[in-house]
Formats: C-alpha cells, sequence, structure tokens
C-alpha cells in the first residue's frame, strides 16, 4: 500500500473511531490513561497498567519522585554536557562560539558552528530521552505542558543556550507544586526575561538625560507585563485593560540580569534599582505604592490564585487532557480545585484524573496528537533503543512543531484544528513507513548507540505483532481487520500510521 492510500485509510476512519457508548473495560481504560497521562504505551506498560490498576498508576504517576529511573538512562543523561551545567557556563561557551570571526580560517568557523549546535543537539536530546525512555511519563507530559505553556523561542538570541538551564531551573522542579513558585521561577529566568525583552525594561529616562549612553535602559517595554497576562494567567478575557498593562510593566521594570554576572557568576537573575519606575501606580484597581522589586512580586502573588487565573488554566489542562471542548462543569470543578488549594497544580490534577468525564467513553480517542506527541509514542511503542535523535527532530520540524521552535509566546496549540490536514498525514505516514521499515537508526541496535556510529546500525523492521500487542487496546478491531489484511511488510506502518495512532 502507497503513502497516498494509507493516508485514505487514515482519513476514512479517523471519522469513525470515536463512538462507544459502553463503559471502558479494564484494558481499554489503561490503554486511555497511558496515552493520556503518558506518551502511550511502551512494550509491556499495558500489562502493568491492567494488572495495577489504573488509579494505582494515576497516583504513582502524581509522585514521580518515588519512581526510580533506568540506570542505562540515568547514565546517558548523565554524559550530556549541556543538560548538566550552570546557564552561565553554557552561554559563555554559545557567546564565545558567536563572535565575530570573518577573520578565521573555515575549519575554525566550522568548529564554532559545530559548538553550537551540540548545544542545541544535547538539550533536545535530554528532552527526547526522558519523554521516551522515563517511567515518570506524567512528569515528561507536563514538562511539555508547562514549558509550552511558558513558552520560550530558542532561535532568539541567546536562548538558545539558556533553553536547558530554563526547562531544568525553571519548569521541571515545578510542574506538580505551586503555580506561584512555576510562575515567579519562570519570570526570574533569563530565558524568559531575554525572549520577552524585559531584561531592558526601564522607567523612562529623567529629563535633560543624556540618550545612548552605553548600559542606559532603553525605556518601557510592555511585551513580558502583557503575555503575563493575557497568556500566563488570567487569559484573554481575564477584565483587564490596556492601562493594567502598562502599569504591570512599570511595576517589573528593573526585574533583569547581568549577562557578565551570568556568565562569570551563574546569577540568573538581578533586580536593578536604577532602572526601576519608582512612581506609585494603579493596577487592576489596587493603589500599588512604590516598593522596588516586592511590586513585581506581588503582581505575581495576585495572578497566580486570581479567579481568572483558574478558569483559564483549568481548562487549558482540561482542554489538553480530555477533550478539544473541555465539559464546562469538569473546568469549573478544577477551578474551584485551583482557588481552595492556592494553586496547587497536583491538588487540581487529582481533580481532573479523578472525573467521570477524564474516564468516559467520549473521551477515548478524542485528541488528535500533536507532532511531537505523535513522533515520541511512536518511539515509545517501537521499543527499540533511542540512538540518533536527529530523525526524530526531523520529523517534528516537518510536521511543523520543532521542538523548542515556537517562535510566538502562546506557544503551539493542542487541538485537532491546529494539526490534522492531508499534508500532515502524508508527513506521519512517511515517517511511520520509514519507522516500521526499520529505516531509522532509533529502531536499530540492542545498545544505545552514541551518535556518531548511529548512522552505521543496520536497520531492524519493527515485528508488527509485538507492536499490536504493545498498543493492546488502542488498536480498534476495524484497524486490526485492515492491517491483518495487509502484506506483513507494511503492517507496522499501517498500525503507526493509521487513526488509531495518530489519536490518544
Amino acid at each position: 500500500m502507497k503513502p497516498t492510500l494509507l493516508v485514505l485509510f487514515a482519513a476514512a476512519t479517523l471519522v469513525t473511531a470515536r463512538a462507544d457508548p459502553l463503559p471502558l473495560p479494564p484494558a481499554q481504560a489503561a490503554a486511555h490513561v497511558l496515552n493520556r497521562i503518558a506518551f502511550g504505551p511502551a512494550p509491556g506498560d499495558l500489562e502493568r497498567v491492567t494488572r495495577g490498576g489504573v488509579r494505582a498508576y494515576i497516583d504513582s504517576q502524581l509522585e514521580p519522585a518515588a519512581i526510580a529511573l533506568p540506570a542505562a538512562l540515568d547514565e546517558r543523561l548523565a554524559a550530556l554536557e549541556t543538560p548538566n551545567r550552570s546557564a552561565g557556563k553554557t552561554l559563555g561557551e554559545f557567546e564565545e562560539a558567536r563572535r565575530n570571526a570573518r577573520d578565521e580560517a573555515p575549519a575554525a568557523l566550522a568548529q564554532r558552528r559545530a559548538r553550537v549546535a551540540r548545544i542545541a543537539r544535547e538539550t533536545a536530546e535530554a528532552r527526547l530521552l526522558r519523554a521516551i525512555q522515563s517511567p515518570r511519563q506524567l512528569e515528561e507530559v507536563m514538562v511539555d505542558f508547562w514549558f509550552n505553556h511558558f513558552n520560550v523561542a530558542a532561535s532568539k538570541g541567546s536562548v538558545q543556550a539558556l533553553v536547558a538551564s530554563y526547562e531544568r531551573d525553571a519548569i521541571r522542579p515545578y510542574v506538580f507544586g505551586s503555580f506561584r513558585q512555576l510562575l515567579g521561577a519562570t519570570a526570574r529566568h533569563p530565558a524568559m526575561l531575554y525572549y520577552l525583552d524585559n531584561y531592558l525594561s526601564a522607567a523612562p529616562a529623567p529629563a535633560g538625560a543624556r540618550a545612548g549612553v552605553k548600559g542606559r535602559p532603553r525605556g518601557l517595554n510592555e511585551n513580558y507585563a502583557r503575555e503575563l497576562m493575557e497568556l500566563h494567567t488570567l487569559g484573554v478575557d481575564g477584565g483587564y485593560t490596556q492601562r493594567d498593562v502598562t502599569e504591570l510593566a512599570r511595576m517589573f521594570t528593573g526585574w533583569t540580569y547581568d549577562q557578565r554576572a551570568l556568565i562569570g557568576e551563574d546569577q540568573l537573575f538581578r533586580f536593578d534599582p536604577r532602572r526601576h519606575d519608582q512612581g506609585a501606580k494603579t493596577w487592576l484597581g489596587r493603589a500599588v505604592p512604590a516598593q522596588g522589586q516586592a511590586e513585581g512580586e506581588m503582581a505575581l502573588d495576585v495572578l497566580a490564585v486570581h479567579p481568572a487565573t483558574a478558569r483559564h488554566l483549568s481548562y487549558k489542562l482540561a482542554q489538553y487532557f480530555v477533550q478539544d471542548e473541555p465539559p464546562p462543569a469538569l473546568v469549573e470543578r478544577m477551578a474551584r480545585s485551583w482557588q481552595a488549594s492556592d494553586g496547587d497544580i497536583r491538588a487540581v490534577l487529582r481533580v481532573l484524573f479523578a472525573s467521570e468525564e477524564f474516564m468516559a467513553p467520549a473521551s477515548v480517542g478524542a485528541k488528535f496528537k500533536t507532532p511531537y506527541q505523535y513522533v515520541v509514542s511512536a518511539a515509545r511503542a517501537s521499543g527499540a533503543p533511542l540512538g540518533d535523535i536527529g530523525p526524530l527532530l526531523a520529523t517534528m520540524s516537518q510536521l511543523g512543531m520543532p521542538l523548542y521552535g515556537c517562535q510566538t509566546p502562546d506557544g503551539y496549540k493542542n487541538t485537532e484544528a491546529a494539526w490534522m490536514n492531508p499534508h500532515a498525514l502524508t508527513r506521519r505516514i512517511v515517517f511511520a513507513t520509514a519507522l516500521g521499515a526499520g529505516r531509522l537508526p532509533l529502531g536499530a541496535g540492542a545498545q544505545p548507540a552514541p551518535l556518531p556510529a548511529a548512522s552505521s546500525v543496520t536497520p531492524a523492521p519493527l515485528d508488527p505483532q509485538q507492536l499490536e500487542s504493545t498498543l493492546g487496546a488502542s488498536v480498534s478491531a476495524r484497524t486490526r481487520d485492515m492491517v491483518a489484511a495487509s502484506p506483513i511488510a507494511l503492517r507496522a506502518a499501517m498500525l503507526l500510521g493509521g487513526p488509531d495512532f495518530m489519536q490518544r
């Protein structure tokens, strides 16, 4: 079967794959949970979750510290330099490699480009290794969710050098904890300060001050303040005005970082009182006296537990985990939990995962995988040791979702309307065909291959029977029949390129 016919197969059955009025039997419940709070089942996962029970699995995933990482994964993560060193050291290497080198020989320039490329590759490799191989799957799902919510684009200036630290220091420690702490960690990290330009924001210079002096602030910048309320907390309909944006921007003047102190001492954040607007402000109807850095901290306190934030974030979480148009009653219950717990993310997730809506038959397969979810879940289901991550990164880019590559602060969409179209289906099937046939390095070899040697590994086609067993109840009877009627060489590709696998 050619890719075109596989596309028709996928498109025709996507429409009918969701109608199941019956309650979920244990095997289907296990598959559903693995497709939502994990990046799909890896070999053996369905049996383990079915045997232990989905509730026990959910509870264990909400406490990831009690789940040990495999030694092989630990060792490979430890061998990556960029994700394990300070932001300052990586930024120092990055800036040195980017310096003007017009007079240097081609070999030296190539060496510098290689250093920058290594920083990007190691950052991405750490993310993908964990997403594919970590048994703490919900933790990885939440890292994907919160990084996307507090998106920074690696392509902007020095953000590429700061992404590893941003994810490690400002996102990962807080994915189950206090939203206020998560909000504060992102607000003070140089990746966010640079990406949304707050590191430049300052009170207007006094009348008569010299302009253009090196080091002098460039004036008020509202980018961070606007996105903080519109995207990170209250939402676009959160009840604030343009004046509130301006006043909040004034409150955050002076929140910056010093690049020399960052590189030399790993100082991630600095409050500069010389840049801070010392005047009184009025924000969200409240008087804000001049208090320096404390003004911004107070704003984060207010925003983290605001009723609009509770609704906005509850809606986004329910949309990510349940349906593109989440049930309003569920969102309301989650929002109440948010406010009652002062934004405790784990408490809100418990309400979500215990809900009838989360386990309802109508929710099974109701979400179309993003390119990231699709590629990661395919790699997990294949069960193959992960060698070169290059093919996975290239596929995500071809599918329109390069890792760390979203240019806009609103992050990638996670709805079907954003990602399902004929071109995307074709691209996914091309990837599924290559993976099923063993033409990608990740599907070969008994041990994780060193990156330079990965391309020399002999391709090994996936076993369709083993793959079908791994996916279990995720595969519908209709798809099983169509796969069984196809040539054996195409069956793995049909499973990974079929409609059931594109949904979760």
